[in-house]
């Protein structure tokens, strides 16, 4: 019997003993139960939770749909994969989403476990189509941790120190950061002046490009710029790969953030949000191209599996039912406004951006010119910790916090987190 006046404590005591150091924790508490955006940690301290999984609990944790259905699902079958027979969650799931990303197009899905897996296989199916090896990505971009997914990602720490070598055929370009003087337009140059060093366009398999880069700093890509590359891929029979597994299902405002820029890509991968809380990922792309692998070259022994599949259905009800785009779009305005607010007061928010929902501050430590501040940001992420507020940090320099609240989130939880917000960075600045 655990008598410890805080369980918290022993149960990271016990962390440290069993858990290597290459996975982190971004606050030292210990979770035991939530509910919608609030969280309650082992010793029975609320916060207000600001991080969604990581932006998986666009619908809020636990939501009672999410959980009823798994439940259902639990007492027919947990798990059959689909490599072996069919069920009936998979396939409904498949045809929404194609549905959902392709409209009135044809298109396909296959489902996965991971945005990794994801973006993984987006590559194979990518390259399996145009019989091209070679796919380019952009600074700042992540794709997940595995060695493949690692090397697509444009950080170097920390997911790619030490992890090397790396998969080959791989070029990174840079994105638009208007803060930092990186236009569209010097982004496409630097796409041409690759194509006559590095690599030409007829053995370019795949463009792989968040919309809003995530963990990167949450830079949306210019309206501009993305019809820019869909012009550019249609030229020379480059697949355009949409990642949305942070934007996605309503993240932006809408419900993928590839709608923004009014362009229709060739393969989206999904994960996160989709699944309610539950592991599930998946390609979403045109027939033509998701044909061109054979038989028994996608798959994954839980991909897709029963239960997440019933707990995405039910995601996606609570999209229609509930109008979630639109209580997500209002309260991503009140909290941009409130965050503009606080700009206003302290001159080190360099920059409130972010589409939709999907917001976040840059930190620098004085004018523009001046270097980034992520000692302040970890500064401001502890003093709200302490008064019951959960952010993390993201950016090449890990100089920028953003906000990933469910989209359920009250107009009361916004206002209580920007004030205790506005009270950590007071803290944090005298």
């Amino acid at each position: 019997m655990n008598t410890d006046a805080h369980p918290s404590h022993s149960m990271l005591r016990q962390r440290e003993q069993c858990i290597p150091r290459g996975v982190v924790n971004a606050h030292p508490i210990v979770i035991s139960h939530a509910r919608g955006s609030e969280v309650f940690d082992a010793d029975g301290q609320r916060y207000l939770d600001f991080v969604g999984g990581i932006g998986v609990l666009n619908v809020g944790h636990n939501h009672p749909r999410v959980v009823a259905a798994v439940q259902a699902q639990a007492e027919r079958i947990s798990h059959m994969s689909f490599q072996v027979a069919a069920y009936p969650g998979y396939i409904e799931l498949a045809s929404q989403l194609a549905q959902l990303v392709g409209g009135d197009n044809a298109y396909q899905s296959v489902l996965f476990t991971s945005g990794a897996e994801a973006v993984e296989n987006a590559i194979k199916i990518a390259r399996s189509h145009t019989g091209r090896p070679n796919v380019i990505a952009f600074r700042g971009g992540f794709h997940g941790r595995t060695l493949l997914g690692t090397t697509l990602t444009g950080m170097s720490q920390p997911y790619r120190q030490n992890f090397g070598p790396f998969a080959p055929a791989i070029h990174h370009v840079s994105y638009p950061d208007a803060l930092r003087g990186v236009s569209s337009e010097d982004v496409l140059a630097e796409l041409d002046t690759l194509f006559a060093t590095e690599v030409v366009p007829d053995q370019v398999a795949a463009i792989l490009i968040e919309p809003v880069q995530g963990d990167g700093g949450f830079l949306p890509a210019p309206v501009a710029f993305m019809q820019a590359l869909r012009d550019l891929t249609d030229r020379h029979g480059i697949v355009l790969i949409a990642d949305e597994i942070q934007t996605g299902f309503g993240r932006t405002g809408k419900m993928f953030g590839f709608e923004h820029s009014n362009i229709q890509p060739d393969l989206v991968t999904v994960a996160k949000s989709l699944g309610g809380g539950l592991p599930i990922s998946g390609v979403v792309g045109r027939t033509e191209i998701m044909q061109a692998p054979a038989p028994g070259g996608l798959g994954g022994t839980y991909g897709g599996s029963a239960l997440s599949c019933a707990a995405a259905l039910a995601v996606l009800d609570i999209f229609a039912d509930e109008q979630l785009l639109e209580r997500g779009i209002a309260m991503g305005k009140r909290l941009e406004t409130g965050l503009r607010r606080l700009q206003a007061k302290h001159p080190v928010i360099a920059e409130v951006r972010g589409q939709g929902p999907m917001l976040a501050i840059e930190f620098l430590k004085g004018p523009r010119v001046t270097p980034e501040d992520a000692a302040l940001v970890q500064q401001v992420i502890d003093h709200c910790r302490e008064a019951g507020l959960l952010v993390i940090k993201c950016g090449v320099y890990r100089n920028v916090i953003r906000f990933l609240a469910p989209l359920t989130t009250s107009d009361q939880q916004t206002d209580e987190a920007l004030e205790i917000l506005a009270n950590a960075l007071s803290n944090a600045t005298h």
